[in-house]
């Protein structure tokens, strides 16, 4: 038996024991559970940060970084235009680190405008909203993940914004928010953060402080106040689910429920070392079965139906191994839509047991 954090876990690990949300005591998987890129992706759904498994080849855990399947990821990862976004997200995240070690010992010298300048820089060289979604999702972790994960969540807080068709300046105002969203979490002690074992409650709890942190970090900084709320309520749930006020959906800012969704969106979707992104249609699902109701409905059917739309017509494979092409959204299930594999017409809302896996 032995504790992984999430991001390190493989599918083929059992779990040995249930697993639990920190937020409302959930049950979100049960002891004996098989993991695959969906069990996986739950845990991330939930935040859950570790959890038990059973022994298991610790050979897993060389494997290779880099896919070559012939994937549409692997395929992306092999332009001039990713090697370009990749060099420049990394000045990015660099930029925005050095930015935040200001803003957290040296505030009168830290400047929003020098790390807000070059995720716009790097926004406007993409060619669209999914264009730059894949080449996010095909990013490989990095040590300092929490930097990565907030420049992630700012440029898709960037693209729902337009997807909402709010203004310039909201737009302006929402990257921000995404941008500085996790910043309390620089304030906890690298040791809880990164601890391999369990979390006992306490350290838990302390955990569980990072919006109040981010939030008074933010608290005498010349910037929006949605961007604060965002730094506080991005753990709230619309449902009251979330912490730390338990708050439900009227309670909580707008700003602060859209970051949410791109923060949780980054951490289902992201590439891991073991594998290549997660499938968006998975982490869509996810969101149909299990969260529609713990987010703003607009803010989630809207991004979610954008997603969608940008994969009409690409061609896809089944967890039973089939290929096809996305012909027709089902608006009522959009992680199920319609393929033609060969001659015959496929509705995946009359077969649940099959999902689209991978996009060729």
């Amino acid at each position: 038996m032995k504790r992984l954090i999430t991001k390190k876990l493989i599918p083929g690990m059992i779990l040995s024991d249930n697993v639990y949300s920190y937020d409302n005591n959930q049950l979100v998987l049960p002891k004996g559970t098989v993991l695959d890129n969906q069990a996986i992706t739950k845990l991330s759904f939930y935040s859950v940060a570790n959890v038990l498994v059973e022994d298991y080849d610790e050979s897993l855990d060389n494997m290779p970084t880099d896919s070559s399947d012939g994937s549409y990821a692997s395929r992306l990862r092999e332009t001039a235009e990713f090697k370009e976004f990749k060099q420049d997200f990394e000045n990015c995240s660099q930029k925005f680190k050095s930015g935040i070690d200001d803003l957290i010992n040296d505030k009168e010298n830290f400047s929003l405008e020098e790390v807000m300048s070059p995720i716009y820089a790097l926004m406007h060289k993409g060619n669209n909203p999914s264009n730059i979604l894949d080449m996010l999702h095909s990013l490989r972790r990095y040590d300092d993940a929490t930097y990565v994960h907030c420049v992630s969540v700012a440029m898709i807080c960037n693209i729902m914004g337009q997807w909402l068709r709010m203004s310039d300046d909201d737009i302006e105002v929402l990257t921000e928010a995404g941008l500085l969203h996790d910043i309390g979490k620089l304030m906890i002690p690298s040791e809880i953060i990164t601890k391999p074992t369990n979390l006992t409650s306490d350290e838990y709890t302390v955990v569980q402080t990072h919006p109040a942190q981010g939030y008074m970090v933010l608290s005498d900084l010349d910037v929006s106040d949605h961007v604060k709320n965002a730094a506080l309520m991005h753990h709230e749930r619309c449902d009251g689910s979330g912490y730390p006020a338990h708050l439900k959906g009227p309670q909580i800012d707008y700003y602060a429920k859209i970051v949410s969704i791109a923060d949780v969106y980054d951490a289902m979707t992201s590439a891991r070392v073991y594998r290549d992104p997660l499938c968006p249609f998975l982490a869509i699902e996810l969101f149909e079965s299990e969260g529609l109701q713990r987010y703003d409905t607009n803010a989630i059917m809207t991004f979610l139906q954008n997603i969608v739309n940008t994969y009409l017509l690409n061609k896809v494979r089944l967890n039973n191994g089939q290929e096809g092409e996305i012909i027709f959204i089902n608006r009522d299930h959009l992680s199920r839509p319609t393929l033609k594999i060969g001659s015959d017409y496929v509705d995946l809302t009359q077969h649940p047991d099959l999902h689209i896996e991978q996009i060729l």
